[in-house]
Order: C-alpha cells, then sequence, then structure tokens
C-alpha cells in the first residue's frame, strides 16, 4: 500500500508479521523508507510470505522468536540493534487464540493467551523504551480488539489479554510521555485468517453488524498505524483508535 507519509530512516519492529494485519503494517513501513524487523513465532511463514524481499537485507531483517518469552525477546532486541541500530518504533501485533466457553477452557489454554497477546507486548515494551529514552523519541503502536472491550462467547482469555493491553497502553503512555514516547493501541476488525475460520452463518451475522458492511482489508488497519506512527501524531498518546467500519459505535 502507499501512504502519504515518509519513515525513511526510520527502524520498525513488527511482531506477528508473518501474516494478516501485521504483515501488512510490516508491508507498509517498508514501502515508505523505513528498516523493518519482522517477527514471529512461525518461521516457515515468516521465510515464504517475505521470501520477495530476501534481496534486501539492508532494508528488512527476519526474527523468529517466542514473544511470551522475556529471555527470547530480549535476544532478539540485541540482534535488532545490531543490524539496524536503536529502534524508534514498535508495533506489538502477536497474538493466538484458544476458544472455548469459559468452564470448558483449560487453564494451559487461558494462559497460552495471555502470555502471548499481553506478556509479548508488556515484553517487546520494556525492552524498547530504554533506547527510545535516550533518544527522546518512539512510537509503540499495540493491537487491541473489540472483543477487550465487549466481550465475545468463547473468548474469556482473549478478551482479557486485549483489555490487558488497554490498560498497559494507558499506563505506559503515561510512564513515558515526558521522554517523547507515544504509546497507542488500534482496535481492528480486519479480513484475516482469523475471520476466514468462522462458520459461515456466524461471519454473515458479524458482518451485518458492522455499519460500512464488510471487514476491513489489512491495509486499511496499517494505514492507521501508520499515521500513530507518524511525526504528526506527537500529540497523541493513550488513545485506543477504533479501525472497525463504526462497530464500536
Amino acid at each position: 500500500m502507499n501512504t502519504t507519509f515518509d519513515f525513511t530512516g526510520r527502524n520498525v519492529a513488527v511482531t506477528g508479521a508473518a501474516q494478516g494485519i501485521g504483515h501488512a503494517v510490516a508491508r507498509a513501513f517498508l514501502g515508505t523508507g523505513a528498516r523493518v524487523a519482522v517477527i514471529d513465532s512461525n518461521e516457515k511463514a515468516l521465510r515464504e510470505n517475505w521470501a520477495d524481499q530476501a534481496g534486501r537485507p539492508e532494508l528488512l531483517a527476519a526474527y523468529a522468536a517466542d514473544v511470551g518469552d522475556a529471555a527470547s525477546v530480549e535476544r532478539i532486541i540485541e540482534r535488532i540493534a545490531g543490524w539496524c541500530g536503536q529502534l524508534d518504533t514498535l508495533v506489538n501485533n502477536a497474538g493466538i487464540t484458544r476458544d472455548a466457553v469459559v468452564w470448558k477452557m483449560t487453564p494451559a489454554d487461558f494462559d497460552a493467551v495471555l502470555r502471548v497477546h499481553l506478556g509479548g507486548t508488556f515484553n517487546f515494551t520494556r525492552c524498547v523504551i530504554p533506547g527510545m529514552r535516550a533518544a527522546g523519541f518512539g512510537r509503540i503502536i499495540n493491537v487491541t480488539s473489540y472483543t477487550g472491550l465487549h466481550g465475545n462467547i468463547g473468548q474469556a482469555n482473549y478478551a482479557a489479554a486485549k483489555a490487558g493491553i488497554v490498560g498497559m497502553t494507558k499506563t505506559v503512555a503515561k510512564e513515558v510521555a515526558r521522554f517523547g514516547i507515544t504509546v497507542n493501541a488500534i482496535s481492528p476488525n480486519a479480513a484475516t485468517a482469523m475471520v476466514s475460520g468462522i462458520p459461515a452463518d456466524k461471519l454473515a451475522a458479524l458482518t451485518g453488524a458492522i455499519p460500512q458492511g464488510r471487514f476491513a482489508e489489512p491495509s486499511e488497519i496499517a494505514a492507521g498505524v501508520a499515521f500513530l506512527a507518524a511525526e504528526e501524531a506527537a500529540y497523541i498518546t493513550g488513545a485506543v483508535l477504533p479501525i472497525d467500519g463504526g462497530m464500536s459505535m
């Protein structure tokens, strides 16, 4: 996709970047001049879906990592720093689902979802802030969800994780505002692999609840992320931007 923003010289990391929203976000930054580190636990998908950029090692680097493991994240951040220097933009997008109604949900499935969504957001955020503080500039954009604010049957773990990301976003935004760092979140509603797995009757009902009558393309979500990462968004922090076709109205 094309945006009007110029990220030449910026160093960006995007988690969950093998496919879906994360992939589109990373492509958007790459297309506007940034150096982009793409991170995902699915090494095969990461390699295949970024194969067309293999000849641009000065602009793109791919890293397989477990975002929920703090030590693994620290190692990845060190490797990224060795590749491009200090990160100034972070997009915390990585996530999984393990759906079940709460009385059938296992403790392992509850913990796994929080570990990736909420734990991954925490692990990357805490690692990049020292460098952003020293530079006096930073953009952190977290991915939350309509479900985190309103709930959804069968997703107590996912809703808890996404609600936690909202609270973390607002808290960290207050902690780092004086250092020139903004922290915001988006609440997207896009046509991704997660949506394609929904049964047709339920998908029709969900689509009908969207005032615009459709799910967004991942590239439309990427445009919102690019805006929050831009210089022009310097006075926006602690916000949750719904990119959902009016569903949250």
